[in-house]
């Protein structure tokens, strides 16, 4: 049942407002900090969704990496740190407006500074995870060196291509059984992969066909999710539909009392890398509908990592 998630740990400073703050702008709002870090929320989204879960990251010498190691051994999440003596670790300043939407600005810090060659030193958890996930605010090299390590003992992966202006290569997007674009990301990967071009604001309103044949010339030979926020997710597949019946398809979102977005796709990707852990025979759409309600109940809470929802608010709500 176990997963494993190689990625960056942040400190997020968050204000909130009734709007974003536009260019020259200056607002009054409200402010807050905790821990973060797309790698991270993953991870404790998998762990409280239930799985066995394991997260490697790089983190500074300071109060930052303190609360890292802190939460996650409250959570019980196994936490392997390259540790940096003298660089800080991650940090994100993260503005939320009234409807939920949130703009953010990352300063890796030691986030930057994990290598390939500290991958090789838990060369053990990659090789028997049973779902490996990673994103991309770390380097790509070592995106890659993680994805190569888990594929080598057959780990399911799933690759978050986020931010949207992270570098890739087709040989990396190749290393990913499952790609889980935003539209945004989805939009920047075809521009950069393909000769087809999408705009990002049109990608939820373009027909399933049309989204189909992009998904199959950005990703051929693996599945494509493209979350959609309140449009739910679009499904594309490969030679492998993963227990699927259909090769492409649509699953609507979970409703949700939204009050804040932050870490609304972290939440979706590290509860699907827990429900296939767990399950790996059941068909991912299954997967893919517990993950859209997983990540409802995130959105109705305020910060990151820490608005993970456990397994008991999920089967409450």
């Amino acid at each position: 049942m176990s997963v494993v998630v190689v990625g960056s740990f942040n400190i997020d400073h968050v204000w909130q407002s009734d709007t974003l703050p536009a260019p020259g702008a200056t607002l009054t709002g409200r402010y807050h900090t905790g821990p973060g870090g797309k790698g991270f929320n993953q991870a404790i989204a998998a762990r409280r969704a239930g799985a066995q879960a394991t997260f490697i990251c790089a983190l500074g010498n300071d109060a930052g990496a303190h609360i890292a190691r802190n939460l996650a051994e409250t959570d019980g999440l196994q936490l392997l740190a390259h540790c940096c003596d003298n660089i800080p670790t991650g940090t994100a300043g993260i503005f939320v407006g009234a409807d939920g939407r949130n703009s953010i600005v990352i300063g890796p810090g030691a986030n930057a500074e994990l290598r390939p060659a500290h991958l090789d030193g838990a060369d053990s958890h990659l090789r028997h995870a049973q779902v490996l996930l990673t994103q991309l605010e770390i380097s790509s090299a070592s995106v890659q060196h993680a994805l190569t390590l888990a594929r080598a003992d057959g780990a399911r992966t799933v690759l978050n291509p986020a931010p949207a202006n992270a570098e890739t290569s087709a040989a990396l997007l190749a290393l990913a059984d499952v790609i889980t674009p935003n539209e945004t990301e989805f939009s920047a990967l075809l521009h950069r992969h393909t000769t087809l071009a999408m705009p990002a604001d049109r990608v939820a309103t373009a027909s399933d066909e049309a989204l189909h044949l992009a998904c199959r010339a950005l990703h051929p030979g693996g599945t494509v999710v493209i979350t959609l926020g309140a449009a739910g997710c679009f499904v594309s597949h490969g030679e492998n539909l993963h227990g699927d019946s259909a090769s492409h398809y649509r699953l609507p979102a979970q409703p949700a009392r939204v009050v804040d977005t932050t870490g609304a796709g972290d939440a979706f990707n590290g509860a699907l890398c827990a429900a296939w852990a767990q399950q790996p025979a059941r068909a991912l759409a299954e997967h893919l509908t517990f993950a859209s309600r997983y990540a409802a109940r995130a959105c109705e809470n305020f910060g990151a990592a820490l608005a993970m929802p456990r397994m008991s608010a999920v089967e409450a709500a």
